[in-house]
């Protein structure tokens, strides 16, 4: 399983000037201008003779992906991902997210301008590890991954704008478009405060730029095998967040409630063991996910996917325009929160699909 992407966290502490936690507003500013200072022009790679074949062929990949974006999905036409750097480590950021011991609302950190996010991210493990020890101490229900990517929402356009970077760049080429696509989007609109609606936006952006990508380069489509899988692990992990919610939201005690989860969550590591015994023919790729899996996994997981089946609704009523989609989503994006999530559901209600992959 691809590890979660920051979307737009890192914007928030990069431009989180008004922040009281300066400690972390450093670490913040001087791990995103430290990325900056190691990424080179994709043409510079490509010029160098020292640049190895393997690379110089993934940045031909990312270069054409990168028009695509501009030329087909209408995203962004600027300098983010059009330069690349080689960061030596597996992540590009490790994020910290938590929730209640009895609840699947995720924690958050507000920011000036950004609002608030369902994340906190640290370009340093040790301090990522750090904060969850904290929040765990404190009770919360806490987990650590490390994210491949990031966006700043093009606002560090002029510094030099967010880069390839090696922790995506050189894997599976859907992965590569998926992420390229997810994160440009991430540039077309944003709501301030707003996790779940910005990282499903961006979802449903990645998942239809894909199959397009696809079908215009004459790509053969992702292995139905795989495809298969991750509808799989979206439909057990919906199932057990439903469970949980039923459960957090009854009359029932405390104790109750946390012996009713530790149940809830052996079954769902039981249905996994069961699944790779079966359709997924021991696959591993989701094993540390479901090792770690607890309220705060199952929550920011919600983000991602929770809201994409009503905005690829809602390109279906744009007729697959994507410029029109956009348009539609930036204004519901500047609606107050209550009223866009309104929307949103009625849109789901009166053209609903199902998700593609």
């Amino acid at each position: 399983m691809r590890a979660w992407r920051l979307g737009a966290g890192i914007a928030a502490t990069v431009l989180c000037s008004g922040c009281a936690d300066l400690g972390y507003l450093a670490q913040s500013v001087g791990g995103h201008l430290a990325l900056l200072r190691q990424a080179r022009p994709v043409d510079d790679w490509l010029a160098d003779p020292a640049t190895a074949p393997a690379l110089r062929q993934r940045l031909l990949l990312a270069r054409q992906i990168r028009d695509f974006a501009v030329q087909r999905l209408g995203l962004p036409d600027n300098p983010s991902y059009r330069s690349y750097a080689d960061l030596r480590r597996p992540a590009a950021v490790w994020n910290v997210v938590a929730t209640p011991e009895l609840s699947l609302s995720l924690k958050t950190w507000c920011y000036p301008v950004m609002g608030c996010v369902g994340y906190r991210g640290y370009f340093d493990r040790g301090q990522a590890d750090a904060l969850a020890q904290t929040l765990r101490d404190q009770g919360l229900d806490v987990s650590v991954y490390g994210v491949p990517a990031y966006s700043t929402l093009g606002w560090t356009n002029w510094l030099g704008a967010d880069p390839l970077l090696n922790t995506f760049a050189l894997g599976p080429e859907a992965e590569l478009a998926r992420l390229v696509f997810h994160e440009l989007a991430h540039q077309v609109a944003f709501a301030s405060g707003d996790t779940g609606f910005n990282e499903s936006f961006a979802t449903a952006v990645e998942r239809v730029g894909l199959q397009r990508w696809q079908a215009a380069s004459g790509r053969i489509g992702e292995d139905p095998q795989q495809v298969a899988r991750r509808q799989d692990f979206r439909a057990l992990t919906a199932r057990v967040r439903a469970e949980l919610a039923a459960l957090y939201a009854s009359a029932a005690t405390d104790a109750d409630k946390r012996a009713a989860k530790a149940r809830i969550l052996a079954a769902m590591r039981q249905a996994h063991a069961e699944l790779k015994a079966g359709n997924w023919r021991g696959d591993g790729r989701y094993d540390a996910w479901f090792a770690r899996a607890g309220n705060a996994s199952l929550a920011i997981q919600q983000a991602y996917d929770g809201q994409v089946g009503s905005f690829l609704a809602l390109l279906d009523q744009a007729a697959g325009d994507l410029p029109g989609f956009y348009a539609q989503v930036q204004r519901l994006a500047a609606l107050p929160r209550a009223e866009r999530e309104s929307a949103m559901v009625a849109t789901l209600a009166t053209a609903p699909r199902p998700p593609t992959d």
